[in-house]
């Protein structure tokens, strides 16, 4: 009689075993995810121009390779892509071939915004980005 006692134990062990592993790899993929992997927004302001707002999408493969795209919502464009990006010590760098546009920012402390400089056809305008939920 004891021995289905303790096949269920092992039977319920094994099950918990089993949900564990399954769950410590997702934990640690997700503890691996920069910061800066997230979708931003701020508002460009030229002074005498409308204001526009700009949307950066920012992703990361597996191999922790960041890529993303950028959205005008005021212009009704979205998906440009951005050529390069890079990622290091607080300070984000992007570039978009197809606009010309070039951003350089630091991150805050809480990681709740970027503070920089976009640059685009010769206009350097100040942007802070916030992260969206």
């Amino acid at each position: 009689m004891r021995m289905p006692r303790i096949s269920s134990f092992a039977l319920c062990w094994g099950l918990v075993m089993a949900l564990v592993v399954s769950v410590v790899p997702y934990r640690a993929v997700a503890a691996d995810t920069p910061a800066i992997v997230a979708d931003w927004e701020g508002t460009l302001d030229p002074g005498a121009k409308p204001k526009q707002r700009v949307v950066v999408h920012i992703t990361a493969a597996e191999d922790g390779t960041l890529s993303g795209t950028i959205d005008y919502p005021d212009q009704s464009t979205s998906g440009i892509a951005i050529t390069a990006i890079t990622y290091k010590a607080s300070v984000l760098h992007l570039e978009s071939s197809s606009n010309l546009c070039v951003y350089d920012g630091t991150m805050s402390k809480d990681n709740s915004e970027i503070t920089g400089t976009w640059k685009q056809g010769g206009t350097s305008l100040s942007l802070t980005l916030k992260r969206t939920p």
